[in-house]
């Protein structure tokens, strides 16, 4: 994660956050425009995430469910203002896509899907979001009635010559999500922290809960050729995982969904 470092604190941090940086060192960790994440050099580091008022609620309660399964940050404040604040543990170790884990596609790959497989064996009770592929099906939906459609997104395994043909996929194949385990939602190498090859936990949970299984083994799939730019690595990836729960028919049904944004 890369980190540039700050000398004064921006103007807009609520004044407990400001009195929890004081002098110490505090860096801009941020890497998409939807939200900014500062690091905090103190202790083990911290996470302070701000972002639009209320986006960030559900993502405070999913990184505290993913904390108590010891996968996650301890989240330490939420505080929803003019803007929305998470502040959070940091997760020790590296994210998925330092070279020392891409220097080694086999290995890496076969952890991924370990590791995946052993978040989908989880006990589910308590989980703050329960319908995760109603959601997800609810917000295709939503996108396609809006006109969104990206046939790119995935067109290097997967591809839809327009918003019609996909929906089309769409609606004939989302019946078959069946499974309710324990989603990430976006399970990408960045988010996938380790420490020696072992799984210290995730970061930005938001998108979790309660699911079919195949959306997260989607992702993984994605993850691993958008990182190292081949699709070698699929077939180890879900060996890793195990064919034994897997229905390989709903993969062009997940990205159907997911060309609509």
């Amino acid at each position: 994660m890369k980190k540039t470092r700050l000398f004064k604190i921006p103007s807009d941090f609520p004044p407990e956050f400001r009195e929890f940086v004081g002098q110490l060192a505090l860096y801009d960790s941020s890497s998409s425009p939807e939200a900014r994440v500062y690091f905090i050099d103190r202790g083990d580091g911290f996470y302070l995430k701000q972002s639009s008022k209320g986006s960030l609620k559900l993502e405070a309660e999913m990184t505290g469910y993913f904390h108590s399964k010891g996968l996650g940050a301890e989240v330490v404040s939420y505080v929803s203002d003019v803007y929305d604040w998470l502040l959070t543990t940091a997760v020790p170790g590296e994210d998925a896509v330092h070279p020392r884990y891409l220097e080694k596609p086999e290995r890496l790959s076969e952890v991924l899907g370990q590791e995946l497989r052993r978040l989908h064996e989880l006990d589910v009770d308590g989980c703050p979001v329960m319908h995760r592929t109603d959601d997800f099906l609810d917000l295709a939906e939503r996108n396609y009635r809006l006109g969104h459609f990206n046939p790119a997104l995935f067109e290097s395994f997967f591809s839809f010559s327009s918003a019609e043909e996909a929906y089309k996929v769409l609606q004939e194949g989302k019946d078959m999500f069946q499974s309710r385990v324990l989603l990430y939602g976006d399970y990408c190498l960045p988010n996938v922290m380790l420490e020696n090859w072992r799984l210290t936990g995730f970061i930005d949970v938001g998108t979790g809960g309660i699911g079919d299984r195949h959306i997260d083994l989607f992702w993984g799939i994605w993850t691993l050729n958008f990182n190292l730019q081949t699709n070698e690595y699929a077939d180890r990836f879900l060996d890793a995982y195990g064919r034994d729960v897997l229905n390989s028919e709903l993969f062009p049904v997940v990205a159907a969904a997911e060309v609509f944004g």
